[in-house]
């Protein structure tokens, strides 16, 4: 595991957007983060995915803030106020994820004209691991020193919410198509398409190697067909080597 680990040293308030419920943290390495808690309704495959794809957002030139593994002690659950955070915390005792709290920062507008070339990276990269939560509702994007910044990507790679039951084929997920209509860069699919053959050859089997190596073992929870960690990291690069050798029809605009 490449993440730095840090330990919470206080909650400092919880982010009341979302239905996880991630709440602002201070750590003994002096920096604050968003953590994303273990115990939340979603589960350990939601933190998952969102270190597996920074990882492959980075790898394609795209901003998007440091993750860190938050160890949370009983110390800072036992003397939260709110009895509704003080459950989560209490569920969330251990490795969590941290990630970057970027002060200042403020809500992408999707009004403003973009770089295409940077619009067609970012659907490149949602359709590619099948990112369902980057809306105009929602667009997933922050403006940090005048440059937009990538985060909250755990409900992406749909596919290992099905592995409970047993492991199952890449093959579904090779093709399956990805709708554009309602994300935030819908209307740069072409640039998406233009990139399309330079992006898959940037995600190397070595890049998605690379990102699925930054998960903790403790977050890839066995099932049938994938008892340990080592054998779950597999499966999740088959998975994204599949769909990114699968012919990519499911690429918004693609002529394939």
């Amino acid at each position: 595991m490449s993440l730095q680990s840090v330990r919470a040293t206080r909650f400092v308030a919880p982010l009341r957007e979302g239905g996880s419920l991630p709440g602002i943290v201070e750590a003994d390495d002096l920096g604050t983060y968003v953590a994303k808690f273990r115990g939340a309704g979603q589960g350990l495959n939601v933190l998952v995915a969102e270190v597996v794809v920074a990882g492959l957002a980075r790898a394609l030139g795209l901003d998007t803030p440091r993750l860190v593994v938050v160890e949370l002690e009983e110390a800072i659950a036992r003397y939260e106020a709110d009895e509704e955070v003080q459950d989560l915390l209490t569920a969330s005792l251990g490795a969590n994820l941290g990630v970057d709290f970027l002060p200042g920062s403020f809500g992408f507008d999707t009004s403003v004209d973009v770089d295409p070339e940077w619009a067609g990276r970012v659907l490149w990269l949602d359709a590619f691991v099948a990112n369902v939560d980057r809306s105009w509702r929602n667009p997933n994007l922050l403006v940090w020193h005048g440059r937009p910044w990538l985060i909250d990507h755990g409900a992406s790679l749909y596919f290992h919410h099905g592995w409970a039951g047993g492991l199952t084929s890449p093959e579904r997920f090779a093709v399956q198509p990805w709708d554009a209509s309602a994300h935030v860069l819908s209307r740069w699919t072409a640039s998406a398409a233009a990139l399309d053959d330079a992006l898959a050859g940037v995600v190397t089997d070595e890049v998605l190697e690379t990102a699925v190596a930054d998960v903790p073992d403790e977050w890839l929870v066995p099932v049938p067909g994938a008892e340990d960690a080592a054998a779950l990291r597999t499966a999740y690069v088959d998975f994204l080597r599949a769909r990114r050798d699968g012919g990519r029809t499911w690429l918004p605009g693609s002529a394939r």
